[in-house]
């Protein structure tokens, strides 16, 4: 029996880099948490012991903070900085052989002031966070972007019923009910000739709009509504991710108080709950490889 070394990878995770753009007035602000993954001619570290290839994580995390400022206006969106980051990795250190970058971006806001948005003073949104996945192998660059911990909620046009029961199906089928989640959704791009920001905030637009408007009949069904709706609004985006925790409602039962509950009280309950999971693709999208999207994510 032999016994050979596998796959393997290394870097830097979650180094967190906050970038301020002076150049003008408002100021500007990006807050990033960036995790540097590479692989390559590595096998010495791992079976001798020798480390003259091996890129220290430590300069990976100096090479985030340094880019943060070299990279210059790429640095303003997640997309175009994980990409810079890569394209370095890949290009500049002979051994690397591919570089995935992810970014977990916190928007900001402006705090107002006198009726107007501040120049310079700021409160951390907190509602979702944005991701970004970049794999470049020094001939392709991937990019996926996304978001996370997007809880979205609608107080009717959701039911649910018509499903298959069995000995331990207890759940009342109903025709309306409270449908809420926490979206994580990550969509490939077959084209890195784009305005990134622009095209985050439409994909978050078509999401929102998709599961406001959706008359729903199964948290499935909405999201293969919200991913055929990205896809047509947007051509080139070629591949939709959804991961789609229920954020369970229960309707609280007041008839042992003498009150009726016509829809209007409910208990929130955190677990268990449904875990919804699925791709919408067009039929022709590119194959990125097995790490273009965040495991971490869902998938």
């Amino acid at each position: 029996m032999n016994i050979v070394l596998g796959h393997t990878q290394y870097g830097k995770a979650e180094t967190h880099v906050v970038r301020v753009f002076r150049d003008h007035e408002p100021h500007e602000i990006v807050d990033y948490v960036v995790s540097v993954a590479v692989t390559g001619d590595f096998t010495d570290v791992h079976l001798t012991g020798d480390n003259a290839r091996c890129l220290t994580t430590d300069a990976m995390k100096n090479t985030v903070n340094a880019y943060a400022k070299e990279a210059g206006d790429a640095v303003r969106q997640p997309e175009s900085f994980a990409a810079a980051l890569a394209r370095h990795f890949v290009a500049d250190v002979p051994q690397v052989e591919r570089a995935r970058i992810q970014i977990d971006a916190t928007p900001w806001d402006r705090l107002p002031s006198g009726g107007q948005p501040h120049p310079h003073a700021f409160s951390k949104r907190g509602s979702y966070v944005r991701t970004v996945t970049v794999t470049d192998d020094g001939t392709t660059a991937h990019v996926v972007s996304g978001v996370r911990d997007l809880v979205v909620l609608k107080t009717t046009d959701s039911e649910f019923h018509g499903f298959y029961e069995e000995r331990y199906t207890t759940l009342a089928p109903t025709t309306d009910r409270i449908m809420a989640t926490s979206v994580t959704a990550q969509w490939l791009h077959t084209d890195t000739d784009v305005d990134w920001g622009k095209s985050h905030d439409r994909v978050l637009a078509t999401l929102s709009g998709t599961f406001a408007g959706h008359h729903s009949f199964a948290l499935q069904q909405t999201l293969h509504a919200m991913g055929d709706a990205i896809i047509t609004e947007q051509p080139e985006i070629a591949e939709v991710r959804f991961s789609l925790p229920n954020k369970h409602h229960f309707l609280v039962d007041l008839s042992p108080f003498g009150v009726e509950n016509h829809q209007e009280v409910f208990h929130a309950d955190d677990r268990p709950y449904g875990y919804i999971e699925g791709t919408v693709r067009r039929d022709d999208a590119p194959d990125p490889g097995p790490d273009a999207f965040d495991p971490g994510q869902g998938w």
